[in-house]
């Protein structure tokens, strides 16, 4: 929380926090992890990211819109649960679950630059980026929620984030499969 003149206390906006998250502001992570209020705005957050991200995948059909969003939210409390279980019960890590949710919530926010995945030959390079981008993030969030160092949150990090990957993985194909069955069915019924 940032003091001004007066002394009280200034809780930041929805928009301040993603901007402090993406610069990877510790004192950002500090704050949303504390504000047991903010889980809403982490989900806010999600929900901004899975949009642009859904933009930014608009060349790859509806299947790609589709797993976006879906894979998002459940990324997002699949990430939180498994997280908050290896850093606590692995690692000694202190954090509840909703102090998971919210850091790795806000942690998402350079995906907002998802969006530019629509630009034609650019569109990769920027995914690419932002996968490291918020994996860095997410890093420090973990760190931050969890109270220990960087090397516990990086191996926490990486644990549960690779179960997650396969899993969001195998949500998209299974919207694309879906996806590409009613396509099928369609021009037979056509």
């Amino acid at each position: 929380m940032e003091y001004p003149a007066g002394g009280i206390p200034r809780t930041r906006t929805l928009v301040e926090r993603m901007i402090g998250a993406a610069m990877l502001d510790p004192s950002v992570y500090e704050e949303v992890e504390a504000d047991r209020n903010a889980t809403g705005q982490a989900a806010a957050v999600v929900a901004i990211v899975a949009v642009c991200g859904a933009i930014g995948s608009i060349g790859h059909g509806g299947s790609g819109i589709v797993g976006s969003l879906v894979g998002a939210f459940i990324g997002w409390l699949l990430w939180a649960g498994l997280t908050y279980i290896i850093g606590t019960k692995v690692f000694g890590g202190t954090a509840d679950m909703g102090e998971m949710l919210r850091t790795l919530g806000f942690a998402q926010s350079p995906g907002v630059l998802g969006i530019l995945g629509i630009i034609p030959f650019v569109g990769g390079l920027v995914r690419f980026a932002l996968f490291f981008w918020t994996l860095v993030a997410a890093v420090i969030a973990i760190r931050q929620a969890l109270d220990f160092d960087t090397g516990k949150a990086v191996l926490t990090a990486l644990l549960a984030g690779a179960v997650v990957f396969v899993v969001v993985l195998g949500i998209m194909a299974f919207f694309a499969m879906m996806f590409g069955a009613a396509v099928a069915v369609g021009s037979m019924a056509g």
